[in-house]
């Protein structure tokens, strides 16, 4: 507070003063017959004065306090007075307090002020800005003046011209635009001058207040002039700079976070409808901030209904949403959970829509619905499955979670399932404690059909995994080969058994991600029966040096041994691990050593005229 004397001397100093104008502390011991002269409201308040026989006036409650009362009062000695965008809202409101209307004299402040107002601030950029933040302390006068009204109705203006419109300075230190940042295909060599971008105006506003904030946007969207990306940009940088930075940080030290709320709020409040408005990253920031400030489930709702439309665009880091309860686990996934399966929704219908006509409800085809492309199926398949791998890390993830989150997208498409079998050997290499019932469940996420050749090469050689889930792997990586040697040589026909084993052309071999071993028996499981085996006599496993040739079939394929090398050499197979196969065939039948088939102990070298006395004795209840 300011504890000094004021006093003013405007006139001659033999003169006694007549009045002391207090405000708060500070005292101006001034001449009344100049503030008379042009304030109404001193007129009245030195007339009761008299009547109390008085000569001290008490102001405290003028707007603007002390300073705006001295350039009031300056105006009335005569006095030069210099104002300008920071100091001229608030001697506008004390005028108006004053009552210096035209009505006590001709020209009086208000005149002049509104003058300079209309002419000078309103009609820059940085000024206009400038008044409108300097309003906040000046409330309720500067809305009964229509004053904010006046800077915002400017402010939205300017900010939805065309840019090559613009001739004054504004603050810039963003990249541009994406769409700006091309070539003009008209450039014929001669240097042009600096475009103005679309989003000049972003930077400057991001110093207003939130409420002021969202009363600028929402006259900008009015106009209806500015782009809704350049809006999205204009809230993703007042979000940086009034939400997102540091947010951690203030929560995890207990800071007061309420204008941070607001301002999250605000944003989601304002968000663009279009499509493309805004990035699905920007709107899981958002969605994260969400959570860390313990927002209301509306703004939680809108978010994941937004993110949901556009998932196909995000980042796995993205989604790595923690938890800010007691839960265990470190994500948020029954968030994750919630959002695709607003994706999933989108094409829940398949293109029909239900109108009603004459009360009756009719499916009508071919409607204009939100559905999915392939391409956006893919990518979102493509997200989760690193999205898992992520969480598999998590040692305290329990096991359903992480299928309720992998079922809940198994009807999406994948190219492979590479990624999925990523997530799986992940969470067995955090989780070794898993029991042998767990590891099949959790394996029959994957198909083996559908994984690539250097995913197959891993999986043979990955003592984390069952032993059925390796037999599956080899099984299907030789009916691979066996269907590339029948395209290399149109004479041969392929095993009944390995044909109906094939991928169907009309049928999902892209589209499920589900592996036929989820079933309960073993005929569904794809696990080779004996059948199968004898189908696979013929076929040869390869050594990695390439040199020597081992048969896997009977007595009668032996006799032909020679016809078999050449056809051997044209299919080729995966190399199999020595370890695996002393697994695959060593005989292991009884009960007690098939429990310990998902062990990762490496047997010993193979044998091979062990592998002829025991390749009939293979049966299903060998394979784990």
């Amino acid at each position: 507070m300011f504890t000094a004397i004021t006093l003013f001397r405007f006139v001659a100093t033999e003169l006694a003063t007549d009045i002391v104008i207090s405000i708060g502390d500070v005292k101006f011991y001034l001449h009344k017959f100049p503030l008379l002269s042009k304030s109404s409201r001193l007129q009245r308040l030195v007339a009761s004065s008299n009547e109390e026989k008085s000569d001290e006036v008490d102001i405290s409650d003028i707007p603007g306090a002390h300073s705006a009362f001295e350039i009031c009062a300056k105006f009335c000695y005569g006095m030069i007075v210099t104002l300008n965008a920071y100091n001229v809202l608030a001697a506008r409101c004390a005028a108006e307090y004053l009552e210096m209307f035209e009505t006590i004299e001709k020209g009086n402040l208000i005149y002049k002020i509104d003058v300079f107002l209309t002419s000078s601030v309103f009609r820059t950029w940085k000024d206009s800005i400038i008044v409108l933040q300097s309003t906040k302390s000046l409330l309720p006068w500067c809305e009964n003046l229509k004053v904010i009204n006046h800077c915002i109705d400017s402010i939205a203006s300017k900010a939805s011209i065309d840019p090559s419109e613009v001739e004054w300075s504004y603050t810039y230190n963003r990249k541009k635009l994406p769409s700006e940042n091309g070539i003009d295909s008209h450039w014929n060599g001669v240097r042009k001058q600096p475009m103005v971008p679309n989003d000049w105006w972003v930077e400057d506003l991001c110093e207003l207040e939130v409420d002021l904030y969202k009363r600028v946007i929402m006259t900008i969207k009015a106009k209806g002039r500015t782009p809704s990306v350049v809006i999205g940009e204009a809230l993703r940088a007042y979000a940086y700079r009034r939400l997102l930075g540091s947010l951690e940080d203030a929560v995890s030290n207990g800071v007061d976070c309420t204008k941070r709320r607001a301002a999250l709020e605000a944003i989601v409040f304002l968000l663009p409808t279009e499509e493309g408005s805004v990035s699905c990253g920007f709107l899981l920031k958002l969605l994260k901030a969400a959570c860390l400030l313990e927002s209301g489930e509306t703004h939680r709702n809108i978010l994941i209904k937004r993110i949901g439309t556009q998932l196909d665009g995000a980042l796995v880091s993205d989604l790595l949403i923690p938890v800010n309860t007691d839960e265990n686990s470190a994500y948020n996934i029954d968030l994750i959970m919630a959002i695709v399966e607003e994706f999933m929704s989108q094409n829940s219908d398949n293109g029909k829509a239900k109108l009603q006509d004459d009360e009756e409800i009719v499916e009508v085809e071919n409607v204009s619905v939100t559905t999915v492309s392939s391409t956006s199926k893919l990518a979102v398949a493509k997200l989760i499955d690193g999205y898992l791998a992520e969480i598999a890390k998590d040692p305290n993830l329990p096991l359903p979670k992480l299928m309720a989150l992998a079922e809940m997208a198994s009807s999406l498409p994948r190219l492979t399932h590479d990624g999925l079998y990523r997530a799986i050997d992940m969470y067995l290499k955090e989780h070794p404690s898993l029991s042998k019932s767990e590891k099949k469940k959790l394996c029959g996420l994957m198909d083996c059909k559908q994984l690539s050749k250097d995913a197959c090469m891993h999986a043979v050689q990955n003592e984390r995994l069952p032993l059925r889930v390796v037999v599956q792997v080899l099984f299907f990586e030789q009916v691979r080969a066996s269907v590339a040697s029948a395209r290399s040589d149109p004479s041969a026909e392929l095993p009944p058994t390995v044909r109906s084993l094939l991928p169907r052309e009309n049928g999902n071999s892209i589209g499920s991600s589900r592996s036929a071993a989820t079933t309960t028996t073993e005929e569904e499981c794809g696990v080779p029966t004996s059948s199968d085996i004898n189908s696979l006599r013929s076929m040869r496993l390869a050594n990695k040096s390439g040199g020597s040739e081992r048969s896997s079939g009977s007595s009668d394929t032996n006799k032909n041994n020679g016809d078999d090398k050449s056809a051997t050499g044209k299919a080729k197979g995966m190399l199999m691990p020595k370890k695996i196969l002393s697994k695959l065939w060593s005989g292991k039948t009884n009960a007690g050593e098939n429990s310990s088939s998902d062990t990762s102990e490496s047997p010993g070298s193979v044998n091979p005229e062990e592998v002829k006395s025991t390749q009939s004795r293979i049966t299903r209840r060998s394979v784990s």
